[in-house]
């Protein structure tokens, strides 16, 4: 969809409000201050709003939307944006991503959560398609609800968005960039928690009785006896590894290490498994085949998965 400037007002990207007999749908499109325009692009503002509603409105809803849209034309002036002034805010809301990015690599944060704030503030950016400073609270609000409409995503999903555009407002507002964070008047959202179901001394033992090599027998009994993550139990080296003592040192989030302690049963099992390896590989499980790379998370969720549904 084209980019259009309005005089004197704003309102939000694609937001579509049902009125109170349901009978009409207003397409909203959120609109940047300008002083120029001309009758022929109200036309085409107004003809291109139509045609992106074809999708979801019927033809008297796109009829009386134009009704509605040429009225309000009336009073505005419209110029539409050059596309180099486009790909100008592009490149500047990308540049200072990169800069957030830094800072929080040097603040010390893994990989996986660096993406994980890159994708998402990504994202946003392609969805409301503004300058950082004319990032609003209520602009915000709309893309959070949009994006849960949309994907059917749940309240924990929308939360950590919440909490990525929140830190990341937060570092746009003490860097100076703008003056106060969009995020402060959104809240936390409520989720529901649940209690995790656990399993029985049973479950376990059919998962035990499930397992067609040490390997995996391995690395059942090391996630039960300790209790670590599947992402730092994947992160183990051989020489971690203390079998006198048994214990290990696994690093957790943020890169905190911590010590803990695993069974006789997990010992006997890593033990025997490393007696089986063959390969130089410094990590302390490796898949079955060569080149016998480092287990990682997916390979170890894919592997408790497949024994879930045999046992």
């Amino acid at each position: 969809m084209s980019i259009y400037n309005f005089k004197y007002t704003h309102f939000y990207y694609m937001n579509y409000v049902k009125s109170k007999n349901h009978s009409i749908i207003y397409v909203v499109l959120y609109i940047a201050i300008n002083k120029k325009g001309g009758d022929f692009l109200k036309e085409l503002f107004v003809k291109n709003v139509v045609n992106e509603t074809t999708d979801f409105l019927d033809n008297n809803q796109r009829i009386k939307l134009k009704e509605i849209l040429t009225e309000i034309c009336i009073y505005y002036k419209i110029e539409k944006l050059e596309q180099s002034k486009k790909e100008e805010m592009q490149r500047n809301n990308e540049d200072i991503l990169n800069r957030f990015i830094s800072s929080k690599e040097i603040e010390g944060c893994s990989i996986k959560t660096l993406n994980y704030y890159k994708d998402n503030i990504s994202k946003m950016f392609e969805r409301i398609n503004l300058p950082i400073c004319e990032i609003k609270t209520e602009t915000l609000r709309n893309y959070l609800s949009d994006y849960k409409s949309n994907s059917n995503a749940g309240m924990v999903t929308i939360d950590n968005m919440r909490r990525v555009l929140s830190s990341f407002f937060a570092w746009l507002e003490n860097e100076d960039y703008i003056v106060k964070s969009p995020v402060r008047r959104i809240h936390k959202k409520k989720a529901t928690k649940k209690v995790k179901e656990t399993l029985t001394d049973e479950n376990l033992e059919k998962l035990r009785d499930t397992c067609s090599n040490v390997r995996d027998l391995a690395i059942l009994e090391l996630l039960i006896s300790t209790g670590m993550r599947v992402g730092e139990l994947t992160k183990l080296n051989i020489s971690d590894m203390n079998f006198q003592e048994r214990s290990c040192i696994v690093l957790g989030k943020g890169n905190s290490e911590r010590e803990v302690y695993f069974s006789a049963k997990s010992k006997m099992y890593i033990e025997k498994y490393l007696e089986t390896r063959t390969d130089n590989n410094e990590a302390l499980f490796v898949s079955l085949i060569k080149p016998y790379n480092r287990l990682g998370i997916s390979g170890v969720e894919i592997l408790i998965r497949n024994l879930g549904e045999r046992s």
